[in-house]
Parts: structure tokens; sequence; C-alpha cells
């Protein structure tokens, strides 16, 4: 996985089927064609749980393996530190990471970088659970001003990436929550493919039928009921958007169904316990992760060694739906209610997130 700093693109050999451009992105000059990428579906909580279980002593080789040459980012480089949340009493020994889905699209429609998926996860101070926030990509907010200048307006919230990287969409979604980030985690399309097909396929409940418009080898059918999907399967199904009235609030709960599949397969497959299996998965999620400078996975992996997926919550930040802002269609943040799931997040108060989210 290569990535660069500034506009955060990573490097792929698969073309996949074609997706219509949105002329709602912010654009950028013309620059040397690269590969397309498409959506991507965020498994690198799950991979640091899974190893960090059971699997500690068959997994702590590998993770001093990873943890040494996994690709590091400077995810706060420029962040002033002055307008980021300061940690209060209650929040202290908690940890928020940042997981970013990148993509990087078609750059003849000049959209530039962008980032299709972003969750808050939330590990409470005893890591007895976690709680994963999803932000639609498509959420209207502020955008302060990056270190080169750009920014510094009203937008949708992955706009950020598009303009100044990882560390811009940093201070957006800090901004955005009052939350302060911790860590910040990066999975690439290919590598969510291969951690899938590492571990033999994953089985999720469709819960109505549909066909994508653009899977990776053209339109691909899902008919409803429980069904066993390879990593090129579960990609189309995650990403999915366009076949559904609620868009992208349908793929947020779709990737979510995703990763809670991962994790019940990792745990009960037996991935830990064999070698063979356990290397795949590790290579494939080595070469598909990039990281922030400052995070250990041994250390991260130890302290959520009893995490599973019963112990993990999905959420979405409180939206008042969608609407139409000038000539783009953007989702409408509810900020009374998000502002009280985020200040929970803040105090580390499990039970009021749960609440506040629903």
């Amino acid at each position: 996985m290569q990535y660069r700093q500034e506009y955060a693109e990573p490097e792929t050999h698969f073309i996949s089927a074609q997706e219509p451009s949105e002329p709602s992105e912010p654009t950028k000059t013309a620059r040397k064609k690269r590969p397309r990428w498409q959506k991507v579906a965020l498994i690198t909580f799950v991979v640091l749980a899974l190893l960090g279980g059971g699997g500690m002593v068959a997994g702590g080789l590998y993770f001093r393996s990873i943890n040494s040459g996994i690709e590091r980012v400077d995810a706060f480089d420029g962040v002033p530190e002055a307008e980021r949340p300061q940690v209060g009493e209650a929040g202290k020994g908690a940890m928020n990471i940042m997981m970013l889905g990148s993509d990087s699209r078609d750059p003849d429609n000049e959209s530039g970088s962008r980032t299709d998926t972003i969750i808050v996860a939330h590990l409470p101070k005893d890591r007895s659970s976690a709680q994963l926030i999803s932000i639609p990509r498509d959420t209207w907010v502020s955008v302060p001003k990056s270190s080169t200048g750009r920014g510094g307006k009203d937008a949708k919230i992955n706009a950020s990436f598009a303009w100044g990287g990882v560390p811009l969409m940093v201070q957006t979604v800090e901004k955005f929550t009052g939350v302060r980030i911790d860590h910040v985690t990066i999975v690439d399309f290919g590598g969510f493919k291969e951690i899938v097909d590492a571990l033999g396929g994953i089985n999720v409940d469709v819960d109505k039928g549909f066909t994508t418009l653009y899977g990776l080898n053209g339109p691909r059918t899902f008919n409803a009921g429980r069904q066993k999907m390879d990593g090129a399967a579960a990609l189309d199904y995650a990403r999915e958007r366009h076949a559904f009235a609620d868009g992208d609030f349908a793929r947020i709960r779709h990737q979510q169904q995703v990763i809670k599949a991962i994790l019940d397969k990792a745990a009960s497959g037996g991935t830990l316990a064999n070698p063979a299996k356990l290397n795949s998965f590790v290579k494939a999620t080595a070469d598909s992760v990039a990281v922030d400078k400052s995070l250990n996975l041994l250390d991260l992996a130890s302290e959520m060694r009893d995490l599973r997926s019963g112990n993990l919550t999905f959420l979405t930040s409180p939206t008042k739906g969608t609407d139409m802002i000038g000539s783009e269609s953007v989702v409408l943040a509810d900020k009374p209610k998000a502002a009280k799931v985020f200040e929970a997040v803040r105090n580390d108060n499990v039970p009021e997130i749960l609440s506040a989210a629903k």
C-alpha cells in the first residue's frame, strides 16, 4: 500500500467497473492518471481486535512484525493543538480511533481523493466494548482551513480529505464531534477483498434482495436471505448505494454487517489456531492498512483481547435526512442529537452513547 501524505491516494492495479462522477466534490488540478478505486468497508478495528483476542500467543510475533513494518502516516501533522478538543477527567483512559476507507476516483473527473467511509470508534477505558459511530460521507459540516489554505468553508465532510488529506479530516471530525481523535487507521480497497478471501468467505444475512449497479465484475444480484460471500461479493455488497432509496444510509448498514461477519468468521473459523490461515490473514491486513505514527498495534491488541462481535455496537451519527444545498445533495446532521452522542463519547459514558444514538 503506497500512501501519500497530502492527498492520501493509495495505488492498486485493480480496475473496477465505472461509476459516474459526482459534481458535488471539490475539484483539483489535473494529475497523472492513476488506477481507479471504489468504496471500501472498514475492517481495521476488527483485525486488531481479532488478533488481540484468544490468539495473542500465536499472533504476538505476527503483530510485532506488522507493528514495525506497517505503513505510517503523519495524521496529525499541521493540526493546531490549540484548536483541538481537550480530554476531561471523565474521558481519561478511553480511546477514540478515526477509521477511514480511502477512495481515489478517476482523475479525469477532477474530483480529487476522497474517503467514503468515516467511523469514530470509541474504546471505553475498561476496553470491555466498543461503539463504532459512522458519519455519513455527505454530512454537511464546517471544514476548517488546511495548512495549505484549502477549505475554510461549509462542505460535505469527505471534502476535507480531498482538500487536506488525513490531517484536515482529523480537524474536521474533531470540530464536528468535539471528540479528540487519538489515533487514525486507513484501509484500502484491495486489502478488504483479500482479507475476506483469506477467511474463506463470510456469511451475511441480506434483508432485501437487490442488484448492484456497479459491481466489480458488472451487475451482481443478491437474493434475500443468508448468503456466503467471497471478497468480491462482500465488497459489492458493502459499497452499493445506488440500488436503495436511502442510498448511503443503506451502504452504512451493509458495511456494519460485513464488519461483524468478518469478526464472527475469524473468531469461529479457526483462523487464530491455523498458522497458514493466520499468516494469510495477517499478510492481507498488513498490506492494506496504514496507521498514524504513534499507534502501537501490539499494545492495542493486548488491551482488546476480550473483544468480540457481541461487544461491538454499530451506530450512525444522528441526521435529519437529506436535502439540497445549492446543486449538492447533502446529509443534514441532527445537531442537538449528535451533540448528545458525542458528549457521551467525551465523557466515556457508554449507556448514554447508546441511548442518545437511538
